[in-house]
């Protein structure tokens, strides 16, 4: 069955940077889109930052040019590089992969704090 398993959370100072990866396994298959959600408490699960099979980019606009998404088709990988990060980037972050139906992440926990 397929599993991603993402890694990479953790505890950042505002201004730090973090990068967060997610592996699939259990696939013989490319997905059409990768992708990070985030939920942050009280709040709804929204878009991150997603990615096609053939690189298009599409950024939630709170994170457009402070985070960068990239794939490795072959390896089924994504990641996303987070600069400058703030407190209200606090979130669990989910990995997403999409062919048909979509799969998720168990979500890593991304804490922004002083």
């Amino acid at each position: 069955q397929v599993q991603l398993v993402e890694s990479g959370g953790g505890l950042v100072q505002p201004g730090g940077s973090l990068r967060l990866s997610c592996a699939a396994s259990g696939v013989s298959f490319t997905f059409n889109s990768m992708g990070w959600y985030r939920q942050a408490p009280g709040k709804q699960r929204e878009l991150v930052a997603a990615i096609t099979r053939g690189g298009s980019t599409n950024y939630a606009f709170s994170v457009k040019d402070r985070f960068t998404i990239s794939r490795d088709n072959a390896q089924n990988t994504v990641s996303l590089q987070m600069n400058s990060l703030k407190p209200e980037d606090t979130a669990v972050y989910y990995c997403n992969a999409n062919i048909v139906i979509n799969y998720w992440g168990q979500g890593t926990q991304v804490t922004v704090s002083s």
